[in-house]
Formats: structure tokens, sequence, C-alpha cells
């Protein structure tokens, strides 16, 4: 988990200069969800481009790994105000004239063609590159989700980055057991088998709701969860918009069975966001999520520290932004 900025950087990503939402965002550049692209000049309408991907997935399950993309790639353009999305798929796979090759292929296929549907986001274009093979064996079966979506105003676009001291944050979505293929287990050398699963009909109501707090402006900051999961999306928020958050893992939205703080820290868990509400928007945010698991688990704060509270109240985490940060930015130097 580290910042990709020096990439990121070569390429101009500013292109007419009419990029409204730019990769890196916040004081900090911390990792934005979606970029948003402004292409009239006497429009305000703008188009959303997000990305799913994650081929840890495809070692366990790739049913699964391909319902997670759709479901990240949709999440990340609703969480900076993206709507009537459509899809791109990018499929690199082995020879599919091996059984297990064809059969894994058979099954992401089968995804696609399900969580489309369900979304309501049709697949307009994509390719596939097959037989990557080396003497190793078969390339892990990978597939790149792209999604376009659009904005009505690229003025209402929200970012990833905390803005206010005093401001509430919000969990949206429900936290399960959910680590196989995380980069938790990876940091541990596991790689597990509970791969996130991507629950249709809840999954839909979260993206909708979002995208009606978005519409009312209701939300300052939005973030989604993915790889990672809630330890590394609550960092990077704070980093990037350089003050600090305090979290109470307490509060997570969970089954009962859930009790570890790691757990809960770093679980990758699809359909989650987390978000920045005044105070005086709490009862109208709340509304709009009717029907959505939801918690508030945290407040932002003007020390730039990052303190975690333990599901029984204890400290897990008390980390200072700059710390954070370096962590971020140093991996690939910067």
């Amino acid at each position: 988990m580290a910042s990709r900025e020096s990439v990121i950087r070569t390429y101009d990503h500013e292109v007419k200069g009419n990029t409204a939402l730019k990769p890196l965002q916040g004081r900090h550049a911390g990792p934005g969800d979606a970029a948003v692209l402004k292409p009239l000049e006497d429009s305000w309408k703008g188009i959303v481009l997000s990305c799913g991907i994650n081929p840890n997935y495809g070692k366990i399950d790739p049913y699964w790994m391909a319902a997670s993309g759709i479901d990240e790639a949709i999440r990340n353009n609703t969480a900076v105000g993206g709507r009537r999305i459509a899809l791109l798929d990018n499929f690199t796979w082995g020879n599919p004239e091996k059984a297990y090759n064809m059969s894994t292929l058979v099954r992401a296929c089968q995804a696609c063609y399900k969580f489309a549907k369900g979304f309501g986001t049709p697949f307009i274009s994509g390719k596939d590159s097959l037989y990557n093979e080396s003497p190793l064996g078969s390339v892990t079966p990978t597939l790149l989700i792209t999604a376009v979506g659009l904005i009505p105003d690229v003025r209402k676009t929200i970012s990833m980055d905390v803005k206010q001291p005093g401001n509430l944050i919000y969990i949206i979505g429900r936290t399960y057991p959910e680590l196989g293929g995380s980069e938790y287990y990876r940091s541990k050398g596991f790689l597990g088998k509970t791969i996130p699963e991507v629950r249709l009909a809840q999954a839909r109501k979260t993206m909708q709701s979002i995208a009606g707090a978005v519409d009312l402006e209701c939300i300052k900051t939005c973030h989604d969860l993915s790889e990672g999961g809630l330890a590394v999306a609550v960092s990077e928020m704070a980093f990037a918009g350089d003050y600090g958050i305090e979290l109470h893992l307490k509060n997570i939205p969970r089954p009962k069975s859930v009790r570890r703080n790691d757990f809960i820290l770093f679980s990758e868990s699809n359909s989650r966001f987390l978000v920045e509400v005044q105070e005086q928007r709490r009862k109208e945010f709340e509304a709009l999520m009717e029907g959505v698991p939801f918690s508030i688990v945290g407040k932002v704060q003007r020390t730039r520290r990052l303190h975690v509270q333990g599901s029984d109240g204890s400290t897990v985490v008390d980390a200072s932004l700059a710390e954070l940060e370096q962590a971020w930015k140093s991996t690939f130097g910067g």
C-alpha cells in the first residue's frame, strides 16, 4: 500500500486543463477514488472515470474477484458523485484451452453478467488478453473493471480528504470477516479463503443512498474502503486533509462474530464508504441512509494524529499524520 505519485505525475492527467478532480487529492496528495473531467466549455456536466481490480482475489475465486472489481469500480465512481454508470472489462488470463483456465474464465464472465445486470451498469466495451503463460504456469486470473459515469455538475464533486475539525465520520455498509486475498493477510504471508462477496440488493441500495446525499450536498468527504480496509481508508483521508481523526471500532456495523480489532480494521468487505458530514446536516443525512447499515464512528480533530479505539475501548492505533504520510510516500521513493 503506497503512493504511485511518481508514476501519476509522469503522465499528463490534465490534458486541455479539463480535469476537475485529479488523481491525487487534498493538501498532501492522497489517493482519490476517481477522476472527473469537464469536456464541454458551455456545460458543467462532467465525466467520472474509476477502476476496480484485485488480482489476489483471482487466486481464490475468479467469480468473486470479478464481482468485487465491479463493486469497487462503481463505488469509486459513486464516491465522487458519478451516476448513469457503464463498464469496461479488461481480462488477463492464461491459456483458455486448458480446462482450469477455461473454468475460471467462465466463472468470471458469469459474475460480470449477474452483477452488471444487477447494478444496471452495462458493459459497453473491453478487451481480453489470453494465453499469458510462462514456464512457471499461467498468469493469475485478473480482471480490471473500468467505470464511466456522469456527474450533472462538476462543482458538486466530492474528494476524499477530510475538510473541517468537528465534522462527523460515518461508515456506510457492513463489515464482515472477509480477509481472503486481503493486503493484511498478504503482509503476514497468508492468502486465506474468505474472499469478500457482493450482497447485490444491499450494495445497490447503498450506492443509491450515497448518490442522493451527494446531490443534496450533505457530504463533505467520501472515500471507499478497498485494499487495506478501514485502517488504510481512514489514514488516507486524515493525512490527505491534514486533520486528525478519532475512530471508535465498537460502533462499526458488523456481525457479532467479528470481535478482533485487526479483522475490523483490515477486512476488505465490499460496498462500504467513509463519509464526513457536518453536525448540522446529521439528521438530514441519516434520513437519506434509511435502509442502509451505517454508524457514526468518529470525528475530525485539529490534532494531527489518527487515534483508534478498539472494540473494548483500548487504544489500538495512535499515529501522527506525518508518520502515515511518510509510510505512504516512501515505499516507491515518493
